[in-house]
């Protein structure tokens, strides 16, 4: 059936839909080539009208072990071509009917080119997808009613209700403040041997301490979350006493914590392929990111014993922080494994730390 999508600057898309939907959020681009399944199911994406660049999706199917967690959580998907097949030997289900199963709407057929382009030049934009409305003037009425409510915070869905272990290593414990952590990151780190003390977002000091853990890590999870700024100001005591890895947003409720600022990109750094080059030397490497916020270089020179180890080549932003007094590792980030009895290195880096720990 017919389908729209229209963004709050007035420009609109025709598309086509196999449901009757209408959602709204803040329209994204992704340039990666595959890991669609990954993508949708990554809670730091909850909320978003993920926007795939590349031309064809759906290709190669779905399986229950490539999602990043339990749940879809964009609010709706954009496509140029749905992939009439798939064909992968992993593969148990369609895209298709993996959305049905979880109840997410998609629009196919739409020229994701030149959306590309536009929000290159725009920056972000609120959208809304629509099969039951096609007037301009009442979808524009319906992203102001959207932009006028409170900013929702995801965490309290997102993120663990209750304290609860994974991993059955008793002497390598580790916390972990569950922002949105993907099983990527979990199956990394219990591949390196820890047990996991897995703690909502709004945990206390205090209640972590309590576990007597050898490091914490902070995971990803959604950007421009209200619920961030709790736990920026809960794991700030925690500063000094404890390794600390921050992953993604992550690494962004770190540099708040230590009273570094944000800032919000243009453009969000979301893809496969991103370059990162490391100070003083000819190293780099290829990076996984999805963030639209980096850390402020000038609030970051004003706290003493951090430093800058890893920046993006493109544009220059802050990727990688570290800080060997304190203890502190931080990525903007996804340290992402190769595969799945692989390690990303900065997690190994981190575990070089605890063994270091007096």
């Amino acid at each position: 059936m017919k389908a729209i999508l229209f963004l709050e600057d007035g420009k609109s898309f025709s598309a086509e839909s196999d449901l009757s939907v209408e959602c709204l959020g803040e329209v994204i681009i992704n340039t990666a080539v595959v890991g669609y399944q990954e993508m949708i199911t990554d809670p730091a994406n909850a909320g978003k009208i993920l926007v795939f660049t590349y031309p064809l999706i759906g290709n190669y199917g779905c399986a229950p072990k490539f999602s990043e967690s339990t749940k879809v959580w964009v609010s709706g998907l954009v496509m140029k071509e749905k992939s009439k097949i798939y064909s992968n030997w992993q593969a148990k289900s369609s895209l298709d009917d993996f959305l049905k199963i979880h109840k997410k709407p998609a629009i196919y057929n739409l020229d994701t080119r030149t959306l590309t382009v536009h929000l290159r030049e725009k920056g972000p934009l609120i959208g809304i997808i629509s099969t039951l409305e096609f007037d301009s003037k009442k979808l524009l009425d319906k992203i102001n009613k959207f932009k006028q409510q409170p900013i929702r915070s995801w965490l309290p869905e997102i993120s663990a209700r209750k304290l609860h272990s994974l991993g059955k290593a008793k002497v390598k414990k580790i916390a972990v403040l569950d922002l949105g952590i993907t099983f990527g990151l979990i199956r990394q780190l219990e591949t390196l041997g820890f047990s996991l003390k897995m703690f909502p977002y709004n945990a206390s000091a205090k209640q972590i301490l309590a576990v007597k853990p050898k490091g914490l890590v902070l995971s990803s999870g959604p950007e421009n979350d209200c619920g961030l700024e709790i736990a920026a100001r809960n794991i700030k005591p925690l500063i000094g006493k404890l390794p600390i890895l921050g992953v993604a947003t992550g690494c962004q409720v770190l540099a708040k914590a230590l009273g570094a600022q944000l800032i919000r990109l243009k453009l969000g750094h979301r893809g496969v392929n991103y370059p990162c080059a490391r100070p003083g030397t000819f190293k780099g490497e290829i990076t996984v990111q999805n963030h639209e916020y980096v850390i402020d270089n000038n609030s970051l020179r004003k706290i003493k014993e951090l430093k800058v180890t890893a920046y993006n080549l493109n544009d220059h932003t802050i990727e990688e922080i570290e800080s060997k007094k304190l203890k502190i590792i931080a990525v903007a980030y996804n340290p992402v494994s190769s595969g799945f009895d692989q390690v990303n290195p900065i997690l190994i880096k981190f575990s070089k730390l605890l063994s270091t720990r007096r």
